[in-house]
């Protein structure tokens, strides 16, 4: 025979017989101090992420209204740049600025860096890959890549600067596979020289045998 079902009930009032108990205002206080600090911190951080960015973008654009005065601040005065077609880096505020004044002073201002792509997510390191345009068209073998390194003024923190820089620009002539031939045989020379102490640049000369036996290097 079928048993007969009961219906569920539900106690409602247990769940509800006892007050909510509420906690001290004082008691959160300082949980609510932390979360506005992250806060704060989070907010300065996504503002320093792009600054370095937006102060190469003024680099960029000060060179090319050829206006030193307003890239003369976005330079560090201990800056160091390097533009690999030159022998040795540029050091220095004055030495940075003189260069770009040069540069200012003797090309046309129809001849325009144009930013295609441009890191923004690190506060202090940038990425730029650039190309020049001669009155609104490509320049030829004008194509670049540049690396910057940002950091605020010490003496006024919200001016960030450029401390330093790298220009690698397309070269005129494009050896292709070339290149790497090149590259091989100066790696197979540069592996039979060493340097001394004093700075002095010395090779070495294989030989096949002494007396008879394998040789090592001997200094030449």
């Amino acid at each position: 025979m079928a048993q007969a079902t009961q219906p569920l009930r539900l106690r409602v009032g247990a769940a509800t017989s006892q007050p909510a108990r509420l906690h001290p205002i004082s008691n959160i206080g300082p949980r609510e101090g932390g979360s506005r600090r992250r806060t704060s911190a989070l907010v300065a951080a996504s503002a320093a992420k792009g600054r370095a960015a937006e102060v190469v973008r003024e680099f960029y654009e000060g060179v090319n209204r050829r206006d030193l005065a307003a890239v003369a601040p976005l330079i560090a005065e201990g800056c160091v740049y390097e533009d690999l077609v030159f022998p040795r880096p540029m050091v220095g505020r004055d030495r940075v600025l003189g260069f770009f004044g040069d540069f200012m002073g003797s090309v046309s201002p129809d001849l325009r860096f144009v930013i295609d792509d441009i890191s923004g997510e690190d506060p202090s390191a940038v990425g730029v890959t650039w190309h020049l345009e001669w009155k609104g068209r490509p320049f030829p073998f004008s194509r670049g890549c540049s690396f910057y390194r940002c950091q605020p003024d010490p003496q006024r923190q919200e001016q960030i600067q450029i401390v330093y820089g790298r220009d690698c620009v397309e070269p005129a002539t494009k050896p292709g596979e070339l290149a790497l031939v090149c590259t091989g045989a100066s790696a197979s020379v540069a592996s039979h020289l060493y340097v001394t102490d004093d700075g002095s640049l010395h090779g070495c000369t294989p030989l096949r045998s002494v007396g008879g036996h394998q040789g090592s290097d001997v200094a030449a």
